[in-house]
């Protein structure tokens, strides 16, 4: 199937590294990798905030839903960040936000996010669902189906979807394709349930693959095969 709109799902970590949780080589590594790729199809982008706060994070002094918010919050300095740096390299783009607005963000109604991908604008996606309790995943599952999105890409830190660890089992068997059914059979935590089952009843495919593999994005786009491809039907 050619690819006409796709939307990508970045970890906060991924604009991490040796200088802090915003680094320049990182950030300019992302730019790069999205622009490209938004010059074959319609690209939007949805943003975590872990570089920043992790659930991890939370302590007892901070209840749940507190350091939820936090943590979407996080991800709207992300978004702003990412924001600027596509602008800086001439890439059109928005950052449009559930939970806060301001002289940086736009709305995220479905209208205006849909205009602003017709003008060609890469948009970013901050504040994850705008409620405490749900995941950027799901996130990003809602949010490019509410787009049309032909496919959610999830950029991680390995090269698709393995039935084992690869970085504890040099055996493990990676899966250029599987059915979301498999791998919740198989336990394989690819993304959160409620994400997963978004994907699954409204027949949305998920690819997996290594954010580090250079042109690895615009390959995708492209309708190369790489990663593993989660769907209904193998």
């Amino acid at each position: 199937m050619k690819l006409t709109r796709i939307l990508l799902k970045l970890s906060g970590e991924t604009l991490s590294g040796k200088s802090g949780p915003m680094d320049t080589d990182a950030i300019a590594l992302v730019v790069s990798e999205i622009k490209a790729a938004a010059s074959v199809v319609s690209m939007a982008v949805v943003v975590g905030g872990g570089n920043i706060w992790r659930g991890r994070q939370r302590q007892s002094a901070i209840e749940r839903v507190a350091a939820d918010y936090i943590g979407m919050y996080a991800t709207v300095v992300n978004a702003l960040a990412l924001k600027e740096a596509l602008s800086s390299a001439g890439v059109a783009s928005a950052a449009v936000s559930a939970i806060s607005d301001g002289p940086s963000l736009e709305s995220d109604s479905p209208d205006n996010v849909r205009r602003l991908l017709c003008e060609g604008k890469v948009v970013i996606f901050a504040g994850g669902t705008g409620r405490p309790f749900f995941t950027t995943d799901t996130a990003a599952a809602s949010r490019a189906l509410e787009i049309g999105a032909d496919l959610l890409v999830k950029a991680t830190q390995v090269d698709g979807v393995y039935d084992s660890d690869p970085c504890k089992n040099p055996s493990a068997k990676k899966y250029d394709k599987i059915t979301f059914d498999e791998a919740i059979a198989k336990g394989l935590g690819i993304m959160d349930a409620a994400a997963f089952a978004l994907c699954r009843e409204s027949n949305l495919n998920v690819l997996v693959y290594d954010f580090a593999r250079r042109g690895g994005l615009s390959e995708i786009a492209s309708g190369k095969k790489i990663g593993t491809l989660v769907a209904v039907e193998t």
